[in-house]
């Protein structure tokens, strides 16, 4: 049942991700920034959580899942640390995933080569 959750609430992520690419002039960059900024809001007024318990990698997986992350650790740097907790909380929740997409993009890197055309 949790797969089933999972699929459900991802699906729908993408799938209006897929409807603002059809239907608005908007680029796939200011959908995937939309994203983010929609997961740090839902986070902040506390309707993502929920969500989260519910579907689990159905809603941590996509991009609102980093915006998720982002807002959780600056609200837990804030409430650690103070004024400074609120800019380093942030960094601190996303570090590793941050460092994968870098080493993962680097991995690639190497091993395919670009080529000109």
């Amino acid at each position: 049942m949790d797969y089933l959750k999972a699929f459900l609430v991802g699906g729908a992520i993408c799938l209006i991700g897929q409807v603002l690419i059809d239907v608005t002039k908007l680029t796939p960059a200011r959908i995937l920034v939309s994203y983010v900024v929609a997961g740090v809001i839902l986070t902040a007024v506390g309707l993502y959580e929920p969500l989260v318990k519910w579907a689990g990698a159905g809603a941590t997986v996509p991009l609102t899942g980093f915006g998720y992350s982002l807002a959780k650790g600056t609200i837990e740097g804030l409430k650690e640390h103070g004024f400074i907790g609120a800019f380093s909380g942030g960094a601190t929740g996303t570090s590793a995933g941050i460092a994968a997409a870098v080493f993962f993009g680097l991995v690639v890197a190497i091993v395919a080569r670009s080529k000109d055309k």
